[in-house]
This record gives structure tokens, sequence and C-alpha cells, in this order.
């Protein structure tokens, strides 16, 4: 089968990031990701569930999880009749689109796909693990493809020696604009914020830079003011996990803040990512609530006062007037005007 991962950093390897094999989904534990290399293993797709839930992957991981997540619960039920696999799978799908609340409708795309594909598959007398796990490759490959569109638009936004400030992992598209900037034998440095309480910026965007032998350095969340203020940056960029009809995006705590000073500074914030038609303004959205513990902890040491409390939003709201432009597969778009990307015609993505 063809694969769309050819000239991708570590963590974009396919394998790398989520990959059914013989009843077993293993996954790259992107917690301790550069610091050690290991796979949690899951023996059920409610394993899936929580390792999602556990951020062992996250950003567009969780979109492969999923769909190798429907193989195993496919396997689960290997022996079960007619009906009742399929309500187990039927369960299955459900419990995995649901495993992040914020990004739901987008994991239920893919997950819904592995349903029908399964209910096909067992009306027909055909094994449906093979071909949920074949749907989850090309679902992959149509991201990366499709990916890589944004990123051959957005690298023409960055100056030649120019130097780019990111926000957590935006995943498909930081492996998309490295290897557009590498076809363009383009340089530039990158800024990372490091991005607590998990610290992706600096384990995973860095990571992926510097492997492809690009300047890379990292900032703690409360230096962007200060490097900004000193004019060190020429474009902020994130990805986003929700991309609204009204322009306005909503991605990991911490976006909102960056793009408010980077208003003030008059460095333009790029938005990447295919829009979500049907979220059409803030009320639409659920801000996804995280343990407010993870935050009163350091390299697994409590560091507060026992008596002190922690609040911890997994993702924030950047309102439409703060972004310069959507940089999507078709193009560029101002936040008031995206309108017309759905005026296009459209692929499936997920």
């Amino acid at each position: 089968m063809n694969r769309e991962d050819q000239g991708m950093p570590f963590l974009l390897k396919y394998e790398n990031v989520a990959w059914y094999e013989n009843g077993i989904v293993k996954i790259l534990d992107r917690r301790v990701y550069p610091k050690e290399i290991k796979y949690v293993e899951c023996y059920s797709y409610k394993d899936v569930v929580l390792a999602i839930q556990n951020l062992v992957t996250q950003s567009a991981g969780p979109y492969t999880a999923v769909g190798m997540g429907m193989a195993l619960a496919a396997y689960e039920s290997r022996n079960m009749k007619g009906e009742d696999r399929i309500k187990y799978l039927e369960k299955a799908c459900e419990e995995l689109k649901n495993s992040r609340v914020t990004t739901a409708s987008r994991y239920g795309k893919i997950t819904d796909r592995c349903l029908k594909i399964a209910k096909t598959s067992i009306i027909n007398n055909v094994d449906p693990i093979s071909a949920i796990v074949e749907d989850t490759i090309n679902s992959l490959n149509r991201r990366y493809s499709t990916m890589q569109k944004v990123g051959d638009n957005l690298v023409k936004l960055i100056p030649e020696n120019g130097t780019l400030l990111t926000q957590c992992y935006g995943e498909t598209i930081i492996g998309a604009l490295i290897r557009a900037l590498k076809s363009r034998n383009k340089k530039i440095k990158v800024i990372c914020a490091e991005t607590r309480p998990f610290l992706q910026g600096a384990r995973l965007t860095a990571s992926c830079f510097a492997e492809e032998g690009f300047d890379t350095t990292v900032i703690t969340d409360n230096m962007v003011a200060d490097i900004l203020s000193k004019g060190l940056i020429d474009v902020f960029t994130s990805a986003a996990d929700t991309i609204l009809e009204d322009g306005s995006v909503v991605n990991k705590v911490g976006t909102l803040q960056i793009a408010l000073l980077c208003d003030n500074y008059n460095v333009p914030y790029y938005v990447t990512g295919i829009p979500d038609k049907g979220k059409k303004s803030r009320e639409d959205i659920k801000i996804e609530m995280r343990n407010p513990e993870d935050v009163l902890v350091f390299n697994g040491v409590k560091h507060v006062n026992e008596k002190v409390k922690g609040y911890y939003p997994s993702f924030d709201y950047t309102d439409s007037k703060f972004v310069k432009c959507i940089v999507t597969d078709k193009g560029f778009f101002v936040p008031n005007e995206l309108k017309k990307y759905f005026e296009q015609s459209t692929e499936e993505f997920y």
C-alpha cells in the first residue's frame, strides 16, 4: 500500500503514531519522548480510550488511534455472532469517539466510517479487521497528503532566514512544513513555546525540527512577550483542534495569550488546518477540563502547598480578530471570509 509518511520525522511515521497488529494496538508514548522511546500496548479498545485520555498520544495522533482501536474492537469481538458483534462495535465506536469531548466530532468521522465498514464486512461474511486497518491507513494518507498542501501554502508566508514561533505540537502540519522547507532549501529558525504542563512544544515540536536540521530553540511559556517585544519573531503559527466557521479558533490552552501578544506587536498569526463545517461559533464548542493536579506537578514531583488548587482547561478560544489568516489546503482565507472555503468542493479529509 502506498504511504504518505516518506520524509517525515520519527514521530510522524505511521507505526510511531498508533499501529494495530495481531490483537494489539501499540501507541508511541509521547509523554516520555524523546527521553525514552516507549510504546504503550493496548489489548482492548478501552485501553485505547484510556491512552487517548491520558495523553499517551495527542494532537492528530488520536485520529489514528481511534481507527486502530476499532480494528482492535473487531478483534476482541471475533468470536461473537452477527448482531452481538455489531452491538459491541457500536459501543466501541461511541467510546472511542468521545474519548476527548472537544474533538469528538473529528474522531467520530473516523470511528463512524470504521463501524460502517465493519458492518458491511460482517454482513458479507468477511473479516472486518483488515478492512478497518486498511481504511485507517487510507485516512492517514489522506490527511498527510492534504496537510502537505497546507504546508506548501504556509511556507510561502515565512520569510527566508525568518524566525517562526510555534505553540504545542501541530503533528501533521509540522512534518508537512518541514518537507516543504527542505524541498525548497529554505532556511528558517524555530522557537518553540514549551507548552505546560506536558511540554509538547519542547519535547515533540522541537524534536521534529531539530531532527531535520533546523536551528531550534525552546522557551518557557512565560517568555513569549519578551521575545516578541524584542522583535525576534517574524511569524507565529499553530494548528487548531477546531477552526470554526466564523474564523475563530480552539487550540491548546496558551494559544490565546500568544495571539493577543502577536496582535500587540504586529506579528502575524497564521492558523493552519481544515475548517470544521457545522461548528459555527463558540457556542458549538465544549472545552475539555483536565485533571487540575497536572499543573501542580512537574517531573512527577508536586511542588505546591497541599492547600493549593490547580486549574487546567485543555484548550482555549481565540477570536477571529486575532487571526491574520487561515492557511488551508485550498489557499489562504481571512477569517471573515472563511465561508468561501465551504463554497468550494471538498474531499474527505478524515
